[in-house]
C-alpha cells in the first residue's frame, strides 16, 4: 500500500475527539481507527506491538545494526479536531495545480482560493488533496500517521539502510490537550521521539506557548430593576468591565511570532453570576508567570470595588518546550540535516499553541515536531499537497539513517 493510498483511507475512520466526555480516548472511533493500524502493524511484521485500553498503540522495527546506537521514536495523533466535522471526509486529488480557484463544493459555493488563502501558490504544479467542503479533511493528524508507516514499512523493505531500533506510537486526544495524559513513556523506551503534526514542508518546532486556563467568575444580586438603585450588583456588567482592563491589542488576533495573548474563550452570565473563561499564552516563561499575576492583580482590583465579587482559578496546561530541547540540541540538527540531505530547507518556528511534545518532553521524552504537510487544519479548507507527504516520510527516513550510522 502506498503513502497515498494509506492515508486516504485513514481519512474515512470518524475520530473526531470531545473534551466532553471525560474519557480516554474521548471518542469511539478513535479505539476502531488504532484497532485497524494494530492489525496494519502486524501484518507489516513489527514488533512488540501493544494497543492499551486508552488507545495508545505502540510498535517497534528492530535494530539492523549491530552499532549500538540511540533508540529513535515517531509518533502521530489518532483524533481530528472538534472544531469541524470528520464524519463521511470524501477526499478528492487535484492534480498538477494550475493556482486558480478550487471549487470545493459547488451546490453550496464552496471555494478554496489563493485570493483567501495566499499559501495555496506555494504548491503551483504540485498534486493536493482537498475536501468535498462538507467536513475537514484530516491530514492533522492522519498525514503524520500515514508518513510513519510508510516510511517504516519502507525501512523494513530496504535493509541496506542501517539503522538502529525504532520506535512508533499513534495516541488519542491530542486536539483535546490530552494526547500525552496517559502515555507510558517509560513503555516507549525511546531515547528521543518527533511528533510528525506539524503544517508546510519545513517546518521544525520546538519551542511552543506557555499554557494556562483562567476562570474568573463574578457573584452579583439581582433585584427588581424598577427598584434596583443602590441595591443590584450586575455581575455581567463587572464582567465586562474586567475584559476592558485588560490590554486590547495582546489578544491572538492582534499578535504573532513569539508575542504572548489573553484569549477570551467563553462567556457565561446573568445577572447572579458570570463565569469568563480565558487562555493565557506565552513563549516567554517570565512574560507567562506575569501575565498570570496581571489576572490577579485586575481580580483584587474588581474586589477592591466590589467587595468578594470575583474569585479566580489559573491552571497551568503545558510550558514551552525549548528548556528540554535546549540541552539536547543534536536531535535537532539531525533532523535539519535530514530535511537538507531530502532537499527540504529546515523553517525553525514556534508553534503558536501546544503539541503533545511539550508534555511529553517534561515527562522525560525529549519531542520537538516536524512537518506533515498539511494547511488549514481544523476546517473545510483544509488540504496537503502530495510532494509535502512524500518529503515527510523521506525525511523519516532519513533521520532513522542517519542515527544509525552515529
Amino acid at each position: 500500500m502506498t503513502l497515498i493510498d494509506r492515508f486516504l483511507q485513514y481519512v474515512k475512520f470518524d475520530t473526531q475527539s470531545d473534551e466532553l466526555t471525560n474519557m480516554t480516548p474521548s471518542t469511539p472511533g478513535q479505539m476502531i481507527f488504532a484497532r485497524h493500524l494494530e492489525n496494519e502493524l502486524r501484518e507489516l511484521g513489527l514488533t512488540e506491538i501493544t494497543l492499551d485500553e486508552n488507545g495508545y498503540l505502540m510498535a517497534t522495527l528492530p535494530a539492523n545494526t549491530d552499532r549500538k546506537v540511540p533508540t529513535v521514536g515517531f509518533i502521530a495523533h489518532l483524533d481530528t479536531s472538534p472544531d469541524m466535522s470528520g464524519r463521511h471526509v470524501n477526499p478528492r486529488i487535484v492534480k498538477n495545480y494550475d493556482g486558480g480557484d478550487i471549487v470545493l463544493n459547488k451546490e453550496d459555493n464552496i471555494i478554496l482560493s489563493p485570493t483567501e488563502f495566499p499559501e495555496l501558490l506555494h504548491y503551483v504544479g504540485q498534486d493536493l488533496i482537498v475536501t468535498d467542503g462538507k467536513t475537514l479533511l484530516g491530514a492533522d493528524d492522519k498525514a503524520g500517521v500515514a508518513e510513519i508507516i510508510s516510511a517504516v514499512d519502507y525501512l523494513k523493505n530496504h535493509p541496506e539502510i542501517k539503522h538502529g531500533k525504532i520506535r512508533i506510537a499513534f495516541n488519542p486526544d491530542e486536539e483535546i490537550g490530552q494526547g500525552a495524559h496517559k502515555f507510558d513513556v517509560e513503555h516507549f523506551a525511546a531515547d528521543w521521539a518527533y511528533t510528525m503534526d506539524g503544517g508546510e514542508i519545513g517546518e521544525l518546532e520546538y519551542e511552543n506557548f506557555n499554557a494556562a486556563v483562567a476562570k474568573v467568575s463574578f457573584k452579583g444580586r439581582n433585584v427588581h430593576p424598577g427598584y434596583a438603585k443602590h441595591k443590584m450588583v450586575n455581575s455581567m456588567r463587572i464582567a465586562n468591565q474586567f475584559v476592558i482592563m485588560l490590554p486590547r491589542w495582546e489578544t491572538p488576533e492582534h499578535t504573532e511570532d513569539y508575542e504572548g495573548f489573553y484569549h477570551l474563550v467563553g462567556m457565561e452570565g446573568s445577572v447572579e453570576k458570570t463565569v469568563l473563561t480565558y487562555i493565557i499564552r506565552d513563549h516567554d516563561r517570565d512574560r507567562f508567570e506575569r501575565r498570570k499575576k496581571e489576572f490577579e492583580h485586575l481580580a483584587r482590583k474588581i474586589n477592591h470595588e466590589f467587595p468578594d465579587c470575583c474569585t479566580l482559578e489559573i491552571k497551568d496546561q503545558y510550558y514551552n518546550m525549548r528548556e528540554k530541547i535546549e540541552p539536547v540540541m543534536h536531535i535537532i540538527e539531525i533532523a535539519e540535516e535530514a530535511m537538507r540531505q531530502e532537499g527540504v530547507t529546515p523553517k525553525v518556528v514556534p508553534i503558536r499553541g501546544g503539541t503533545d511534545g511539550a508534555q511529553l518532553s517534561f515527562k522525560g521524552l525529549p519531542c520537538p515536531n516536524i512537518f506533515a504537510g498539511g494547511l488549514n487544519f481544523h476546517g473545510r479548507y483544509e488540504f496537503v499537497p502530495i510532494q509535502s507527504m512524500e518529503k515527510a516520510e523521506k525525511v523519516i527516513v532519513r533521520i532513522a539513517e542517519i542515527v544509525g550510522k552515529s
